[in-house]
């Protein structure tokens, strides 16, 4: 098993004493989720800055004062949650490059040539402080040295320096020489280095859980039939999820020690005609959907007709860059590199790189991961070239929407309005400041909530509460912490200072109450949506709290507009729209299908409107125009040939260009209904 071994080194000297309470935290969270996710892993804990003097080094060789060893690298526990959560507060000034000398000695001796590439050092400091002159040479000469140790023993290393809005008090001289050495370990070895200016940088700079990258494909890049490059896909974003939870049995005696507590499900599925009768898996068959009907297919059948696709990656031909818009990308990023070793395949992916940034270009690519996948991706290749001669070029692969993905929303213009509805000058002005003031990255400042730089806060509060919770089940879930706070709710301090903006943008916006808004509110007794559930029946109920508080799930037969309305308004999942759009046209077939002498018709034409109004909505007016055609071969292959005429009578018809962009039919082809009663053959005397 390939387990982590980390020495977090961490500065407690007099100048980091007020962010320590924020490094005790996202310590104690990194530990916190190697327990959830690496529970194997072995992680120990460097502090440098105090007065007292503790680690091997200085009995071995002499100097590294001020550096202490507070626990030795071993494997995770709560022990070292509750260590890192009462961090020492340093009286003296640490040398960082000490601190990381005696990290990298344990991490050693603990290992040896071992375990490379899993060998980590974390350092948290604000680089304040001078490090020592050496015996011999230079300051330089040195950290090129420890750096050259790193890589020969495999380890890596991730520099986190606080620097606070604040006046420090030391020279700019120092600072410069602390970050040209810092700067010095990202190039000569595997470190990365972050700066952060506040505890809600500094908790998503740490990076808390440790994920192995894992290729989702490895094989040609066919340019053409005759030029192949090697190539190997990484995932290079992907969204962190909660972790699975398993359900937990207490049926097993507490004396059994070796009882697993699972639970294992399963499924019976038996017959209508005979609900005592279990049906066995080689009597079932699944059935799909086909308006009222549900069409059986086989497995066999299946893999008849299921399309598979060749595994490979395929250029389809280049575009600029200013042709893919950058809303167009989907899902996660991936990483396009060559393949490792493989020196043409380098050079090939370099030259190929650089040529598309040099050109300004994208490539548009085709992509079946893996053989047997069931469906191919299409997406854009952006040049990486690399800025540090240690790290070849390589690709950022987006995946992007196929057209009938895409929906482009219209907005109307101000400039359609009418004069008094539009914006005075004073008013532009205000909207303007208010603007400006909201800014993220305002000149001179850090950005705020940078995306790299920023947690979960839901993730964040998820595992501190589980931490509580493991050492006493009945503890109450704590207040949101005000680091977590800062990211959920508005600075506080931010609308403070800009007050008169706010007040100026108030004053100049008149709010009125909407009369329409008014009329729509009205409290009207309703009856009970038959896709709902039993509470309360009966009342009266406001108009826009319907489609809001009540979580309709399917379409019933009582009250199949309401159910329709309150379905494709849901807005939790955006499988609401495709299900409920569905959902009435199978009601409106069963309506057709079982009518004697036209007695649903009324409800069916009720229903047949709402989804003409519901697909005009959400732009989604062909799958309405279809299914009218559909429908209209449908009645005439069932000799329902009174329906199109009731249609006809009531003026039902396709959605056209003018109600819907998205349509593809004109305004006078609409108005002809395509409904139109079909001739009668003529009969022979």
């Amino acid at each position: 098993m390939s387990l982590e071994g980390l020495v977090l080194v961490l500065d407690v000297g007099p100048s980091m004493r007020a962010l320590l309470p924020e490094i005790e935290k996202v310590c104690s969270m990194l530990v916190q989720k190697k327990l959830i996710y690496n529970k194997y892993d072995e992680v120990g804990v460097v502090v440098f800055g105090t007065a007292d003097t503790k680690n091997d080094l200085t009995v071995e060789v002499g100097g590294y004062e001020n550096v202490m060893v507070l626990r030795d690298v071993k494997v995770v526990d709560a022990d070292l949650i509750e260590a890192l959560q009462q961090l020492p507060r340093g009286s003296a000034h640490g040398d960082f490059l000490d601190a990381i000398v005696v990290g990298m000695d344990m991490l050693i001796k603990k290992y040896g040539p071992t375990n490379k590439g899993k060998k980590r050092l974390c350092l948290i400091t604000n680089a304040l402080t001078p490090i020592k002159d050496p015996y011999e040479g230079t300051k330089e000469d040195q950290v090129n040295t420890v750096a050259a140790q790193m890589m020969t023993h495999g380890m890596k290393m991730d520099c986190v320096i606080i620097r606070a809005n604040q006046d420090w008090g030391v020279k700019k001289e120092i600072v410069k020489e602390n970050d040209f050495l810092l700067n010095v370990f990202s190039t000569k070895s595997s470190s990365k280095k972050v700066y952060v200016e506040s505890a809600t940088s500094l908790l998503g700079a740490l990076r808390t859980r440790n994920i192995s990258p894992v290729t989702i494909y490895r094989g040609d890049f066919e340019l053409s039939s005759k030029l192949k490059i090697k190539v190997w896909v990484y995932k290079k974003t992907s969204e962190e999820k909660f972790p699975s939870l398993k359900k937990y049995s207490d049926k097993a005696p507490l004396t059994d020690k070796f009882a697993t507590h699972e639970i294992k499900v399963d499924y019976e599925y038996k017959s209508i005609e005979d609900p005592n009768r279990v049906v066995p898996p080689e009597q079932r068959i699944k059935g799909y959907r086909y308006g009222p009907q549900v069409v059986p297919i086989s497995s066999a059948e299946w893999e008849a007709v299921k399309f598979k696709p060749e595994k490979g990656v395929k250029l389809l031909g280049f575009t600029g860059a200013s042709n893919i818009m950058r809303q167009y990308y989907m899902r996660d990023v991936n990483i396009f590199i060559a393949e490792p070793g493989n020196t043409k395949a380098i050079l090939a992916v370099s030259a190929l790189a650089r040529a598309m940034k040099d050109m300004n270009k994208v490539a548009i690519i085709r992509c079946v991961w893996r053989q047997g996948q069931a469906n191919v991706v299409v997406g854009v290749l952006t040049p990486n070239v690399s800025e540090k001669d240690n790290i070849p070029d390589s690709f950022y692969f987006n995946v992007l929407p196929f057209a009938e993905d895409v929906r482009e929303f219209q907005f109307p213009s101000f400039s359609n309005l009418p004069p008094s509805m539009q914006p005075n000058e004073q008013q532009q002005q205000a909207a303007d400041k208010l603007v400006q003031m909201l800014d993220l990255a305002p000149s001179g400042k850090e950005e705020a909530l940078q995306p790299n730089l920023t947690p979960n806060p839901v993730l964040e509060r998820y595992y501190r509460s589980l931490e509580l919770k493991s050492k006493d089940p009945d503890a109450a879930i704590p207040p949101l912490d005000e680091t977590l706070r800062k990211i959920t709710e508005p600075d506080a301090e931010l609308l403070y200072q800009n007050r008169a903006v706010i007040e100026e943008f108030r004053r100049l916006f008149e709010l009125k109450e909407n009369p329409k808004l008014k009329k729509s509110s009205r409290r009207v007794l309703r009856e009970k949506p038959s896709g709902s559930s039993e509470e309360g029946e009966g009342k009266p109920m406001d108009a826009i709290e319907y489609t809001s508080n009540v979580k309709v799930e399917k379409i019933g037969d009582s009250n199949p507009v309401q159910d329709f309305e309150a379905m494709i308004s849901r807005r939790d999942s955006p499988e609401w729209i495709t299900k409920a759009i569905q959902s009435m046209k199978d009601k409106i077939f069963d309506l057709v299908e079982n009518s004697f002498e036209g007695d649903t018709y009324e409800k069916a034409l009720e229903c047949l409107g709402a989804l003409r109004k519901g697909c005009i909505m959400e732009q989604e007016p062909k799958q309405f125009n279809e299914f009218l055609r559909h429908l209209h071969k449908f009645c005439q292959e069932k000799n329902l040939s009174s329906f199109p005429e009731y249609l006809m009578s009531h003026k039902m018809m396709l959605i056209s260009k003018n109600e819907a962009p998205e349509s593809d039919i004109p305004e006078h082809e609409a108005r002809l209904l395509i409904v139109k009663k079909e001739p009668k053959a003529e009969q022979g005397s």
